[in-house]
């Protein structure tokens, strides 16, 4: 079993995510076509670096109130923080919205954007919604579905659980890469390898970007720079 550690996350926090969704297809290429979100995200700060931790997974719902007794809905909130708080690494909340139309109500703004970060999350991604842009946490990351004014009747109905969010089916514990783009989960006997292969795609590139940036570029010098390409290992 990996041993993830904070300075394998800061070595891949450097790079953004579709850096490391290059490196997956190289290291691990049975996940080429899986693994990462598949529609785009209301990204709220754009400028953060990506955000690299470990997934802490839950389920909401907004639409309409619980059925159960409102002490046993109050205790599974409280629950869920606990859940969230567990941890010495760096933890990512990622939540999927039950609803059928999802975010219609926002459990993310600016008390649990503050909540979480003081938990230790960098952030969320969600299907769900956010509100309360101008408030939240400094430094918190929300990558939602949606952006809305209300709460409605949101609550936690589970964590800890497997969660399906924009297509990215998501387990308690996965490493998750996430930025402006999206966010992708990286297999963590993966994590150690992204930096050296990260540095073989570059050098690979780099002979096709000299080439297409230089003065009388063709398509003759295209296929001459494919082949050297071909050649860097």
């Amino acid at each position: 079993m990996t041993t993830l550690t904070q300075s394998m996350f800061d070595a891949i926090a450097c790079y953004d995510t579709p850096t490391i969704c290059n490196a997956l297809e190289l290291i691990v290429p049975e996940r080429r076509g899986f693994g990462f979100t598949r529609s785009q995200l209301n990204c709220v700060r754009p400028a953060l670096k990506p955000m690299v931790g470990l997934a802490r997974t839950a389920t909401i719902v907004a639409e309409h109130g619980s059925a159960e007794d409102p002490a046993i809905v109050a205790q599974r909130r409280s629950d869920y923080y606990g859940y969230i708080a567990d941890g010495d690494l760096p933890r990512i909340v990622l939540m999927q919205d039950l609803d059928p139309v999802p975010g219609i109500g926002a459990f993310w703004g600016e008390v649990n954007s503050n909540i979480h970060l003081g938990l230790g999350c960098l952030g969320v991604v969600t299907n769900g919604s956010v509100r309360d842009l101008d408030d939240l946490a400094s430094g918190f990351q929300v990558l939602a579905g949606v952006i809305g004014p209300s709460h409605c009747h949101v609550h936690v109905e589970n964590f800890a659980q497997q969660v399906n969010v924009h297509g990215m089916l998501v387990s308690h514990d996965d490493v998750i890469h996430a930025d402006l783009h999206g966010a992708v989960v990286v297999p963590a006997d993966a994590v150690a390898k992204i930096p050296e292969t990260v540095d073989l795609i570059s050098r690979r590139e780099k002979v096709i970007l000299d080439a297409a940036k230089a003065p009388g570029f063709n398509i003759d010098k295209l296929r001459d720079a494919m082949g050297q390409q071909a050649d860097i290992h």
